[in-house]
């Protein structure tokens, strides 16, 4: 692996070990959000189960990036967790679309460096 993809992995892997741990922790304010982003956000507080299975989600793919195991299946789980912080950015809080974007291009960067992993799912 070359020291680009080991640092985007680390990078990503330690992203996803904060934002997990602060979905149990909330070490971390939340942004004010207001109109359709805060109905949004808070229906999926009020469901009760989305924000401590997405906590879960990181810190296992966190852990598995940051650990260098399972890579391949780390990146699949962020996968629709990438695509859906840039959606909910571009629709409703557009002004936090770098993070947004920086994760989903990691986890794009680290998906094309280990394709040789994935590349079978595609035949």
């Amino acid at each position: 692996m070359n020291a680009v993809a080991m640092i985007a992995r680390y990078l990503l892997g330690l992203a996803m070990l904060v934002f997990g741990a602060n979905k149990f922790f909330h070490f971390m304010p939340n942004p004010e959000l207001t109109g359709d982003a805060a109905s949004f956000m808070g229906a999926l507080a009020g469901s009760g189960y989305i924000f401590p299975a997405l906590g879960v989600i990181y810190l296992l793919a966190g852990l598995l990036l940051i650990l260098n195991k399972a890579v391949p299946f780390a990146l699949i789980l962020l996968v629709p967790v990438s695509f859906n912080i840039v959606a909910f950015h571009l629709k409703y809080a557009p002004e936090g679309i770098l993070f947004a974007a920086i994760v989903a291009i990691l986890n794009l960067l680290l998906i094309y460096t280990n394709w040789d992993r994935f590349k079978s799912l595609f035949k």
